[in-house]
């Protein structure tokens, strides 16, 4: 797997379902900017077209959003069945995501078989269906080009698609399909064994299994296991119960019902059955959140809970002990999952119980539903959205403690099923490696040995994936590093500066060590890349870093702080060498600023940039209001007609996005924004952000790149914006939507944005809009309400309205 797979272009698509999930499918085509076709029957009444049109207008109705921008749903097109099946001969990849039965699926293969073009790809969206037992229905010259492609729910968000093969699939066509999938939707992809219900649910629904049984064991409230089975061991917010409740429990129910009929020989089977407690959810209609109620309910502002013991609804209030939750603090694995094991807290119990229970099963089944303990983890972690897998926690725990007490639990007869853990858990290649990672690679208990990942050319685009235990990438070559910042480079060609800060916010050492980076950039590199090892891109400045001189009146200390700040954006204009932002994930303030700097971006899709000082009750001071108040004297440039008149329409937006401290949901909401250039690069999977981003910096230096000149004549929109704004204002504050100190703010930022006390139409320098916005930015932080606000969101994280 190591040559190029062979070329496999999507020109187009089609979705075969117009459900939650096919239209779902549907929209994260659009997001990629692949066309695509939705199908659906025909309605029975009406428009023919009905049924797909409402699954395209429901897209809007899902939260999280699974559109990247609300005008992509125009891009799907609709198509029905009956009469539109000629347009699959325009498509090269067909994804089926009807209902998960046998029979409906294969009649829908019988039926649009003859209309798919010769190399279209047909692939099956199914949970966990047999592949081979759905490859039956098509003509054996089709079943070449058949596969599973199992997308996880909401699929623009979750990482993981499983790839399952049928027996005549050819290899080739699931190495191009693996490269399409991870470069062009972003996916992050995993070959599956075809077995029920693949690997992530196999696993993940078994573990769910587990943790309903020994719910009901020890008599534990749900929002209790919720309270534990959360961020408390590394999962999920949603946890376990709010998890069922989102995925519907009659979903939950079909999954474990699917378990149970096709693993008749499983050790486990007499535990796959649909727990009680959901069966009665099911039956009386209450399944989860589409249904407004199942484990948990909305009551007024109110989250209620089921109360298993009077079947009724309590206010929710579950709790991890202190003693338990003191353990769970504890840094090293080891110690403590031995005290999970002693103690007597029924919590513990269940716990451990729960880590058991699917450590035992995992290992049981790794032979035959993966290639190797990797592909397990990874898919727990990108499916279930776990912070590690199964054996990745266990071997973190010390493999061979954890491997005896499981034994111990299983003679004792406390385990779920009975049968001993495999020879292989015990053998002298896991025994060697002290686990099923290593630096050689994850173990196969299929073929006793450590495998490496997969070789695929595409993977070399992702510097820095996701690490299992034993895995070292290489970290480049360092520059200079501070407590602030590491500037480094791969191959010597890019220089790349990362933030060590928390939460990679922006301090004065990040200030200086961005000013540093820059001039070692233009001694020795052809370009600079801002970058960070791990989301979030930046939480923007460190307001911690300006409270102690603005509690104590030092004024001018926090105005030589905001000067070096516009300093250090500009540095990043005008260098001579190109600067490029890497951004994946929230980049907000600052940051942002020093994205809108940049001559270039590289945005993985999911970048959320904002600029939210109005929240603080600030204005972005880093250069963010002047650059806004420049984009929208160049956009009246650009305008078919130009001149003062039409200025008004982009002010308007430039104002509204910072003084609402509007966040962008998506990077391609982002250029909507003017967060990003039209010219800024959007990128569908978050690790080859660094790779697309050195590559820019490269080809701008081979362009011969020169910094652009600072412009000297802006014309501004002066007294009359400022009226005008002021009334959008008056406007806003009369009726209700802002407070008074967000009058004071909005004020502050129209002011810099029209260029201040100046007749409308007068021509001004950028560095006028910087003394502007840093004169604006200090009338607010001198202000008591703006302290106040400060001190609020320093304590609790959360904004303060006053």
């Amino acid at each position: 797997m190591s040559s190029d797979p062979p070329s496999f272009k999507v020109r187009r698509a089609a979705v075969l379902g117009a459900g939650v999930m096919g239209a779902q499918i549907a929209a994260h085509f659009v997001n990629a900017g692949v066309p695509v076709v939705l199908f659906d029957l025909p309605a029975k009444e009406g428009d023919p077209l009905g049924v797909v049109r409402r699954g395209i207008a429901g897209l809007s109705k899902l939260e999280p959003a699974p559109l990247a921008a609300k005008d992509l749903a125009a891009e799907i097109d609709a198509a029905e069945y009956a009469n539109g099946l000629e347009a699959l001969r325009s498509c090269d990849l067909v994804i089926e995501a009807i209902a998960e039965r046998l029979d409906w699926k294969r009649d829908l293969y019988a039926k649009i078989a003859p209309h798919l073009a010769p190399g279209a790809v047909l692939a099956s969206n199914t949970s966990g269906l047999s592949i081979a037992a759905l490859a039956q229905a098509l003509p054996p010259e089709r079943r070449a080009r058949f596969c599973g492609v199992h997308f996880f729910n909401p699929p623009r968000y979750m990482p993981l698609v499983e790839l399952v093969a049928a027996p005549a699939t050819d290899p080739a066509l699931l190495d191009a399909l693996e490269t399409f999938l991870t470069a062009t939707l972003g996916k992050s992809v995993i070959r599956a064994k075809d077995t029920p219900n693949f690997i992530a649910n196999r696993i993940g629904v078994f573990s769910v299994v587990a943790t309903m049984i020994h719910t009901a064991r020890l008599g534990l409230g749900f929002d209790e296991v919720d309270a534990l089975t959360g961020p408390a061991i590394g999962r999920a917010k949603s946890a376990t119960f709010r998890t069922a409740d989102v995925v519907g429990l009659d979903t939950l129910a079909h999954v474990i019902g699917t378990m149970r009929d096709t693993l008749p020989d499983d050790p486990w089977h007499r535990h796959l059955a649909v727990p009680p407690v959901v069966a009665a959810l099911v039956e009386k209609g209450a399944l989860g959140q589409k249904a407004k109620a199942g484990f948990y309910r909305k009551a007024g502002k109110a989250i209620e809970v089921l109360d298993p013991a009077s079947g009724g609804y309590r206010e929710s209030a579950g709790q991890v002990a202190p003693e338990v939750a003191a353990i769970l603090a504890i840094p090293e694995p080891g110690e403590k999952f031995a005290k999970l094991r002693v103690s007597t807290h029924p919590q513990a119990d269940f716990l451990w119980s729960i880590f058991r229970d699917t450590f035992h099963y995992a290992a049981y089944h790794l032979a035959s539903i993966a290639d190797n303990a990797r592909d397990v983890d990874l898919a727990i972690r990108w499916g279930f959205g776990w912070s590690a897998g199964p054996f990745e926690t266990w071997q973190a725990a010390g493999w061979d403690d954890v491997a005896a007490a499981i034994s111990d639990d299983v003679s004792a007869g406390r385990a779920l099923a009975s049968v001993p853990l495999p020879a292989w858990v015990r053998g002298d290649k896991v025994g060697a490696a002290r686990g099923v990672h290593s630096r050689e690679g994850a173990y196969s208990a299929a073929t006793d040995r450590f495998v490496s990942r997969p070789a695929l050319p595409v993977y070399r685009r992702q510097r820095f994936p996701d690490a299992l235990p034993g895995e070292r990438f290489d970290r480049g070559t360092t520059v200079f590093e501070t407590d602030a910042v590491r500037v480094w480079h791969l191959e010597r060609e890019v220089a790349i500066v990362s933030f060590r800060t928390k939460r990679h916010t922006i301090s004065p050492g990040v200030l200086d060590g961005v000013r540093r980076a820059l001039e070692e950039a233009e001694r020795g590199f052809a370009g600079l890349v801002l970058w960070q090892d791990k989301e979030p891109f930046s939480f923007g400045a460190d307001l911690s870093a300006l409270a102690p001189a603005a509690q104590a009146g030092r004024w001018s200390e926090v105005e030589g702080i905001v000067a070096r700040f516009q300093q250090a954006s500009l540095a990043l204009r005008y260098s001579t060498v190109p600067t490029v932002a890497a951004v994946r994930g929230m980049a907000l303030g600052g940051s942002c600023e020093f994205i809108l700097h940049c001559d270039r971006a590289v945005a993985a899709l999911e970048s959320y940039p904002g600029l939210v000082e109005a929240g603080v009750g600030l204005l972005p001071g880093g250069g963010g209001t002047k650059e806004f108040a420049l984009r929208a004297a160049e956009a009246v440039r650009h305008a078919p007609t130009g001149g003062q008149a039409d200025q008004f329409p982009f002010l308007r937006a430039a104002f509204g996005t910072v003084a609402q401290a509007t966040v962008a949901k998506s990077a391609l909401e982002a250029k909507a924004l003017g967060y990003l250039k039209p010219a800024d690069v959007v990128v569908m999977h978050p690790h080859e952000v660094l790779h697309v981003a050195i590559g820019q910096a490269r080809a701008l230096a081979d362009a011969g790149y020169r910094p652009p000149l600072p412009p000297r004549a802006i014309p501004v929109a002066g007294r009359t914006g400022i009226a005008t704004l002021e009334m959008m204002l008056v406007n806003l504050r009369d009726g209700g939507y802002i407070t008074g100190y967000d009058f004071v703010v909005g004020l502050a930022i129209a002011r810099v944005l029209c260029g201040g006390e100046v007749d409308a139409g007068t021509t001004v320098g950028e560095d006028w809009l910087v003394d502007l916005e840093r004169a604006e930015f200090m009338k607010l932080a001198q202000d008591a309400r703006t302290q106040a606000r400060i001190a609020h969101t320093l304590a609790t994280g959360k904004p303060l309205r006053n």
